[in-house]
């Protein structure tokens, strides 16, 4: 388990209690009450570290590389039923950007999200879960598909932005992204958004307007990084702690000021620590959340959902 800077406590404590089973291991001496102890002070301490988290800690533990990402999700929730649809039928198929036909509980669902590789090699393949134009349109042409067959979307944003890369604006970045945005705003199908893990600009707005737009809580949602904030504002990275708290971009930030509709918990650590456990718990909210959708008119449903949005912010 790889342990980020808030958690050293725990990893000290944690590897206390290695060390005294292999004491007692090797040597026969009963260690049975310094190891209970030493799990007490863990719990407390675990407790203590989880329970009021700042805003940067928050994006850290979203970023944890042991976080499960998209596809492990999709694939425990349909139990690997799941059949992934690929191409933009324009320029590519874009890695970095997944989308297929999943049964949910014995009902179909076109599931589509950003993925992120689990080492160096996928990294570079998925593009860091960054982008390109040709995702964001495989994404549309896979919600016009479930739209012709009358199937609910599910999306799991996951993404520190759209690739910046000079190809992707010459192939139309923003017109790609614009497009879903006007396109997923009169969708007739239902629309469940959940951010899993970074959700950074119009990268995770591209497949982030829906009827339901959730967040987990150890995720961040906000229109740029902390660290880029922090570099246009002071020129460099060193108060990216600052900017993460001035850009209010937590989940309980984002629910605050109306901009999701809910949050979505994590086992205390985060999801990382307990993924079976997170997989049924987000699968419990979509199936809850779709019962209710579907229920609703499709013309109300669109109604509702733009007036959702049109509602966001303060204008004159």
């Amino acid at each position: 388990m790889d342990y980020l800077d808030f958690e050293k406590p725990i990893q000290e404590l944690e590897e206390q209690v290695a060390k005294a089973r292999l004491i007692a291991e090797e040597s026969n001496v009963d260690m049975t009450k310094t190891i209970k102890e030493l799990e007490r002070q863990i719990k407390t301490t675990r407790k203590k570290t989880y329970e009021d988290l700042t805003s940067w800690q928050r994006v850290q533990l979203s970023r944890h590389p042991q976080r499960p990402y998209t596809l492990a999700y999709i694939k425990s929730m349909t139990g690997g039923d799941f059949l992934e649809l690929h191409g933009d039928r324009q320029v590519r198929d874009d890695k970095a950007m997944v989308g297929g036909w999943g049964m949910l509980d014995g009902q179909s669902v076109m599931f589509i999200g950003q993925q992120k590789g689990v080492n160096t090699k996928m990294r570079q393949f998925r593009n860091f879960g960054m982008s390109n134009p040709e995702g964001y349109r495989k994404a549309l042409r896979l919600m016009k598909m479930a739209e012709k067959f009358n199937r609910p979307v599910v999306t799991l944003i996951d993404t520190p932005g759209a690739f910046p890369g000079l190809e992707a604006e010459e192939r139309g970045q923003g017109e790609a992204i614009a497009r879903n945005l006007m396109e997923m705003a009169v969708l007739k199908v239902p629309i469940i958004c959940i951010v899993i893990g970074e959700g950074a600009s119009g990268g995770a707005l591209g497949i982030g307007v829906g009827d339901k737009v959730l967040m987990l809580e150890n995720t961040w949602y906000s229109v740029i990084s902390p660290e880029s904030c922090s570099s246009i504002l002071w020129r460099n990275w060193d108060h990216k702690e600052e900017a993460a708290e001035a850009l209010k971009l937590t989940a309980k930030d984002m629910l605050s000021n109306k901009l999701i509709d809910g949050i979505i918990p994590e086992p205390l650590g985060g999801a990382h620590h307990d993924p079976e456990g997170m997989f049924k718990t987000v699968k419990t909210e979509i199936l809850k959340q779709l019962d209710k959708l579907q229920t609703k008119d499709p013309q109300k449903r669109i109604e509702a959902r733009i007036k959702k949005f049109s509602d966001m912010g303060s204008y004159a």
